[in-house]
């Protein structure tokens, strides 16, 4: 496997991981308010599932939702309900006190957060057809294990790290103090965009065929 493929998929990974999204909007509002601890733990969350969803394209899960349709239906229908749920949720959080954003968090807020980055890339199951995509037009067909190992590991590393410095970014005082001055409406506006991407995933939109351009079912 040549580098110039790693190279490419990995600009592809950064292209898709600064476009909006439920992932990038929620990391961004747990950094500001809770601080670069939790906002690395919900990092390594996303990672963790944004890169499982490669290796399940690596595996053939989207000639799955091919096969099955409903199975693909199912997760985007339990996706949809826990976003309008977590949109819910921020919504009604908005008077809430925030935690003290210097201090290390416990295991069980850390491990909340980390639960929380999970849920909200398993909630998108268009990941995997974005992942599948992706990786028929970069990589040649064929890899073996320890190739397919060494881009899992490189998507993982990369988002970890991606994550991690946006946590770095927006805990910094200057960041938090400009959110504390807007909080209600920022966060009513978080609120509106996650229940808004929500509905979009219950939007009739037809599994990728075979066959097809897999251009218009792979947005992430």
């Amino acid at each position: 496997m040549p580098l110039a493929h790693l190279l490419a998929f990995n600009v592809t990974l950064i292209a898709a991981f600064l476009s909006p999204g439920p992932a990038m909007l929620y990391a961004l509002r747990t950094s500001l308010r809770g601080g670069v601890w939790l906002g690395i733990a919900t990092g390594c969350g996303l990672a963790v599932v944004a890169a499982g969803w490669t290796l399940a394209a690596f595996l053939g899960l989207q000639a799955v939702f091919v096969l099955v349709p409903w199975a693909y239906g199912a997760l985007k229908l339990a996706g949809a309900a826990y976003l309008i749920w977590l949109a819910w949720r921020v919504w009604h959080d908005t008077g809430t006190p925030l935690p003290d954003s210097s201090d290390r968090p416990t295991g069980r807020a850390a491990w909340h957060a980390f639960s929380m980055g999970l849920l909200i890339n398993l909630a998108n199951p268009k990941s995997v057809l974005f992942a599948a995509a992706v990786l028929v037009v970069i990589f040649p067909a064929g890899l073996q294990p320890a190739q397919i190992a060494l881009v899992v590991g490189n998507h993982l590393l990369l988002e970890v790290a991606g994550y991690a410095l946006i946590a770095y970014a927006l805990s910094r005082p200057a960041a938090r103090a400009a959110y504390l001055g807007a909080r209600r409406w920022l966060d009513r506006v978080a609120a509106l965009v996650l229940g808004a991407l929500g509905l979009r995933l219950l939007a009739p939109l037809p599994v990728q065929q075979t066959g097809s351009s897999p251009a218009s079912e792979v947005l992430p």
